[in-house]
C-alpha cells in the first residue's frame, strides 16, 4: 500500500475518534441554565448510604448501601438517575427523571421503584431554595394524603445529602430517611 492511502486511513481514524470524543463530551451538557444547575449537583456515579429513622414506616430503623448513576438525557432537557441499594431496610431499585417545565417555572419528577403494585408515577414538583433542591409531593398514608419533601443538599463537589421527610400536622418536617451520596 502506498503512502497516500495510509495517510487517508490515519486521517479517517483520527476524524472518527474526534467525533466520538466530541459526542461524548456533549452527552452531559444541559439544554438550559435550570438543567445545568441540576447537572452540576447530580451528574456522575455515586456510592450511597441510606439510614432509615425508627418510626411508623421503619419500626426497627434500617440501612441500605448502593450506587446510583445520573446523566443528562434527551438532548440535555432531562436528568436521569438510576440506582440500586440493599440492606436491612430491604432492596431498592429506582429510576428517576427530572425536567424543567418552563411554562410552570418549576421542575417535574417522574419516578419508578421496584414496587409491583405502583411502579411508576409523576411524583411532585421541585424548586431551589438557596442551595437546596426540594421536591414536594403527596403520598397516601393510612388512607389519607400526606405531604412529603425530598431535600437535596450538596455538601461539597463530591458529596451531597438527601433528607426524605413527612410534613406533620403542625407544619414541621419529620425526617424518615437520610441518604448520603459520595462521588465515585
Amino acid at each position: 500500500m502506498s503512502l497516500f492511502p495510509r495517510i487517508c486511513i490515519v486521517l479517517l481514524c483520527l476524524s472518527y475518534a474526534h467525533s466520538v470524543i466530541a459526542q461524548n463530551s456533549k452527552a452531559n451538557e444541559a439544554a438550559s441554565p435550570e438543567m445545568a444547575r441540576l447537572a452540576k449537583m447530580f451528574v456522575g456515579d455515586w456510592d450511597t448510604v441510606e439510614t432509615m429513622e425508627r418510626g411508623e414506616f421503619f419500626p426497627n430503623g434500617g440501612r441500605r448501601h448502593g450506587t446510583t448513576h445520573w446523566k443528562m438525557g434527551a438532548g440535555g432537557t432531562t436528568l436521569i438517575g438510576e440506582g440500586h441499594s440493599n440492606g436491612s431496610a430491604g432492596e431498592l431499585s429506582y429510576l428517576i427523571a427530572i425536567w424543567w417545565d418552563k411554562p410552570a417555572s418549576g421542575y417535574r419528577f417522574f419516578t419508578c421503584f421496584n414496587d409491583a403494585s405502583s411502579p411508576c408515577k409523576v411524583r411532585g414538583t421541585a424548586r431551589w431554595e438557596g442551595d437546596k433542591f426540594i421536591n414536594d409531593y403527596e403520598e397516601p398514608v393510612n388512607g389519607e394524603q400526606r405531604k412529603f419533601q425530598d431535600i437535596f443538599t450538596q455538601t461539597n463537589r463530591n458529596s451531597r445529602s438527601l433528607v426524605a421527610a413527612m410534613v406533620m400536622g403542625d407544619g414541621k418536617l419529620k425526617t424518615l430517611i437520610t441518604t448520603t451520596s459520595t462521588r465515585r
